[in-house]
């Protein structure tokens, strides 16, 4: 390399490692206070597109498990007023046992059918006033209207969803993995068969001996009734637990594999680091030495 005074090559070689190890410095730096091996699409683009789609499915299933969790809610309230209602229809029964007897003129046994049909009409407003998020739950909104065609009469094309209640908590729409329906049956007397405004002459009143006796079988039939409801919401419960469960396990795992994408391995970007600051500094110094080196040429003038 000849001596010249116009151009220092080797002050713009050093020059040049020294940029090159100071964006490496700042790149370790960066991900080093972040802790993110991907900070910018140029640190990885393939490994940045990986991870974005990870994250939005972790987001999802953790938003799948909230829903599912509502779900266990709202079943919870459904089943705390069938309890209610399963109280007062054993008073009903009882009601009618003591109508069924003969010792009863008349006129007690209407006093006994005002409180039966009392009964009948506090387990309607039940049903009717029982909502969860304003969602009616035991009026038969929810009940399947088509059990031969699935979606079993859901439809949820509009502003507000009508048929069984869909449940959703999978990353897709896939039926076999996103998501199912719950149903609930209405629980209204006439529903089940009691009360003034049931079509059912079995346990329409108690006002008569023969009326009472016949409300026994019609309120057993109303308790079944009932019971199935309360069952398929347990099962419904412990389906959604076991669901969250699952998803809460899946949302880890990928959690796991997100963050082996894109975190930083703080031990090898710290050897890294210690590496390029080492080498700056060198730079540094050695610029400074190369910046001396034209005026050897002023020996040679002088």
């Amino acid at each position: 390399m000849s001596l010249v005074v116009n151009h220092n090559m080797m002050a713009m070689n050093v020059a040049r490692n020294l940029n090159s190890h100071y964006n490496r410095l700042a790149t370790s730096t960066r991900r080093l206070s972040s802790g993110l091996r991907i900070g910018t699409a140029a640190d990885d683009a393939a490994g940045l597109a990986i991870r974005e789609l990870m994250r939005s499915d972790v987001a999802t299933l953790q938003q799948g498990v909230r829903n599912a969790n509502d779900a266990i809610s709202l079943i919870q309230t459904a089943d705390g007023a069938l309890q209610t209602i399963d109280e007062k229809l054993i008073r009903m029964k009882e009601l009618a046992e003591q109508a069924a007897t003969g010792t009863y003129d008349s006129v007690q046994r209407a006093m006994i059918d005002s409180e039966y049909q009392q009964m009948a009409s506090e387990i309607t407003r039940i049903s009717m006033a029982t909502d969860f998020n304003n969602i009616k739950l035991l009026d038969g909104s929810l009940s399947s209207n088509d059990p031969y065609n699935p979606p079993y009469g859901h439809d949820g094309t509009g502003l507000k969803s009508v048929g069984p209640l869909k449940i959703h908590f999978g990353t897709g729409n896939d039926s076999d993995e996103d998501y199912y329906y719950l149903t609930i049956g209405c629980t209204t007397a006439s529903a089940l068969g009691l009360g003034n405004n049931s079509n059912l002459d079995a346990g329409h009143n108690i006002s008569t001996q023969a009326n009472a006796q016949m409300a026994l079988e019609a309120i057993n039939a109303a308790i079944v009734s009932k019971d199935n409801i309360r069952a398929h919401l347990g099962a419904m419960q412990n389906r959604l637990e076991a669901t969250i469960s699952n998803i809460s396990i899946q949302a880890e795992n990928i959690q796991a594999a997100e963050s082996r994408i894109s975190d930083v391995d703080v031990a090898t970007e710290m050897t890294e680091f210690v590496r390029n600051q080492v080498l700056s500094n060198t730079a540094v110094s050695m610029l400074s030495q190369a910046n001396q080196l034209p005026q050897m040429a002023l020996q040679l003038i002088g």
